[in-house]
């Protein structure tokens, strides 16, 4: 089996209203000085088999087909 963690983030320049909201929330509950509150998804995904570069090719298609909007969103597979 291998273990693997996909990290989701919005590309540079989308502007990322849920960040600003934990932004702002984090300003009032007292963490100054915070800023550029970015939000993303992480997805921790078992595969069976034990070819590595098999899985991150099947990792990178369910990124390309559901877990990953790729006109807004970047991501990465890193495998354990």
């Amino acid at each position: 089996m291998i273990k693997a963690r996909i990290v989701v983030t919005l590309k540079n320049g989308v502007l990322d209203p849920q960040g600003k909201a934990i932004e702002g929330a984090l300003g009032t509950l007292g963490f100054e000085g915070v800023a550029g509150v970015r939000q993303g998804k992480v997805f921790d995904v078992v595969v069976d088999g034990d070819d590595r570069e098999k899985a991150k090719d099947q990792l990178s298609a369910m990124c390309e087909k559901l877990l990953a909007n790729t006109v807004i969103e970047n991501y990465a597979v890193e495998i354990a």
